[in-house]
């Protein structure tokens, strides 16, 4: 439901392509064996960290340096245990793009270079470094001699090559990764640590799509196997987790490695530091929230609006053991909306398409059933216009009257029952869903457009159904919600030319001949500010052209957690969300047993701010 977004670090998803996440105002619903306090209540092994043995002189000299964001009072150890509500169909990201799948493959993988957590300016990772041509379009990357498989193995450009063969193989699903690197010709090995990309053709994103995009997988595991099956077992891995148990549709266990080859890099120091990240799944969000209150889970992200204004309330709150925390930064801000599919003759009509939007009471939803929690979304970059620049797109609001008329335009007539036709056919659709809780907003919908003569219903399948049909843009109209990246890139997500490759991010099927010129244009400015300006023409122009019923966005996170641990100053980093939690911030063994105490003795414990905003 919210799309395929990313970062690398903290901006850790910035280098992932895409990401489905959760609703901003709503969550999934899945029939799943709900998760209890037995699956966490086994005895924590504590991760002991194995000396290093390399030459400092041998680090990167920017992973010299300490990390800005990151707390020099962080401490090693303790567990977390985070609300997940869906079960991932397979923790391969290359295979399945949803947040919590992206957010352990980032953990157990890694790109060759991530982002700098304050400036974003590029920093090694696997590579220690690199050059760029003066064409800019050959990349020669050398990879860090220190850099380890967790089999001891070292990492080496036979990997890197690898990992690019594997998402190139077309008998492989990773289509939607294939759209940036088909702009590259198959990298050339040098030697063991030195690999060479060279692009077709010049792009600003092209570094950023093979150093940060890309996370390399270990040749001597996967060589031989049908990639399409490696789904939830990764015996072999080079990043700072490891998967030690999962538990279908219950849990996902991860346990910190001490034997991690960047362990002693001063750059991480302050980060990582949880023995045992636990993803725990919930078949509805109410039995989830009960099984935090009780304290199975640690902390809670709430995209809900009922369940911050309703249910974020309790003696747990008014004592501060639970912390309840709406937390702004830079974070990018994606969107969210009904997708209507234009390859089908019912939406294939621009007047059809704004008649749909003009029949949708945004004020009416987000005052009456999100609790005024959201703003209304305008753009397909709404985090453009949060720093008061104004929106050049006129917000489109609800006027019954005004969809009858270009319905009409349109060629829709009501018969003589009052329902719609045109050429003999009614006007009748369905909308597929995932989550019967979206259903209240349909609902409002269903009844205007059966007002002016329309019929539509709801067909509600679970994730891997939804999806599978979604990537075969097997619908009339759907929910989608998608996430966005600091450095922005439109050409997925509108260019004609993936509009009718299944599995790609054009859901509506939009395709727009201005729009792709603008798209070609923005390849090769280097200049994101310029660059921008040319995304706000592209969003003027698909804003206009109706593919989505766009509805609302959070400015904010919203997170609930138990008061016993340590976090940075800033507890979700500049441009971070959740995610920041599981990397940044620690265990504090002796607020725990403060809070413990506070507990028992019925006390109200320390406070903390309820709103914190980037400075």
């Amino acid at each position: 439901m919210f799309h395929k977004f990313v970062k690398y670090d903290m901006v850790r998803f910035q280098g992932i392509k895409f990401v489905l996440v959760g609703i901003t105002c709503l969550l999934p619903i899945f029939l799943f064996q709900n998760c209890s306090e037995e699956d966490t209540k086994d005895t924590l092994n504590r991760v002991v960290d194995v000396n290093w043995e390399g030459d400092v002189n041998s680090i990167p000299k920017a992973l010299q340096m300490k990390n800005p964001v990151a707390d020099p009072k962080a401490k090693k150890g303790g567990r977390i245990r985070i609300y997940s509500h869906q079960f991932p169909k397979s923790l391969n990201y290359y295979l399945d793009q949803f947040t919590t799948t992206a957010r352990i493959f980032t953990s157990l993988y890694e790109p060759l270079t991530a982002y700098h957590p304050l400036t974003l300016e590029t920093i090694p990772h696997l590579a220690k470094a690199w050059q760029i041509s003066s064409d800019k379009k050959k990349f020669t990357f050398y990879l860090d001699p220190n850099a380890r498989w967790s089999d001891g193995k070292q990492v080496t450009a036979d990997d890197v090559i690898f990992t690019y063969d594997t998402i190139m193989n077309p008998k492989n699903a990773t289509a939607v990764f294939r759209i940036s690197l088909s702009r590259f010709l198959k990298p050339v090995k040098v030697d063991d640590l030195t690999v060479v990309f060279e692009a077709k053709e010049v792009h600003w994103n092209n570094f950023n799509d093979i150093a940060s995009s890309i996370f390399i997988l270990p040749k001597h595991h996967f060589e031989g196997k049908d990639f399409n099956k490696e789904n939830m077992e990764f015996p072999i891995v080079s990043g700072p987790y490891k998967i030690t148990e999962v538990k279908k549709n219950r849990y996902i266990k991860l346990e910190r490695r001490g034997d991690w080859w960047q362990r002693a890099y001063p750059f991480n120091e302050g980060r990582n530091n949880f023995d045992q990240i636990v993803y725990k799944v919930y078949n509805e969000e109410a039995v989830a929230l009960q099984a935090f209150k009780k304290g199975d889970i640690d902390i809670y992200p709430v995209y809900s609006a009922f369940v911050w204004v309703e249910e974020a309330k309790g003696e747990a709150f008014d004592k501060n053991w639970i912390a309840k925390q709406r937390i702004f930064n830079l974070k990018p801000i994606g969107f969210q909306g009904w997708a209507m599919n234009s390859r089908r003759p019912i939406f294939s009509d621009k007047r059809v398409r704004e008649a749909m939007n003009l029949l949708v009471d945004r004020k009416l939803m987000i005052d009456k059933l999100a609790y005024g929690e959201y703003d209304p979304t305008n753009s397909y970059y709404p985090d453009f216009y949060l720093g008061g620049e104004t929106n050049p797109n006129v917000p489109t609001k609800f006027d019954i009257e005004r969809a009858r008329k270009l319905l009409a335009e349109a060629g829709w007539k009501p018969n003589a029952e009052g329902i719609l036709e045109k050429d003999g056919k009614p006007f009748q659709f369905s909308i597929l869903d995932r989550d019967k809780k979206t259903e209240k907003y349909f609902t409002v919908f269903l009844e205007k457009a059966k007002e002016v003569g329309i019929r539509a219903s709801i067909d509600t399948l679970d994730l891997a159904a939804w999806s599978e049909r979604v990537d075969k843009y097997d619908f009339d109209m759907t929910w989608a919600a998608w996430g966005s990246g600091i450095f922005k890139d439109p050409e997925s997500q509108w260019l004609s030319k993936y509009a009718d490759e299944a599995g790609q991010p054009n859901l509506p099927g939009l395709k727009i001949p201005e729009v792709d010129k603008l798209i070609e244009k923005q390849k090769t400015e280097f200049s994101v500010s310029k660059r921008n300006e040319i995304l706000k023409q592209i969003d003027r122009i698909v804003y206009k052209e109706y593919p989505y019923v766009l509805l609302w966005h959070l400015p904010s996170t919203r997170i609930l957690y138990w008061q016993k641990y340590g976090m940075p100053s800033l507890p979700l980093g500049k441009y971070g969300d959740e995610s920041f939690s599981s990397d940044y911030w620690w265990y504090d063994e002796e607020k725990d047993k403060k809070l413990s105490e506070s507990v028992s003795k019925k006390e109200t414990f320390s406070n903390y701010e309820a709103i914190i905003r980037w400075k």
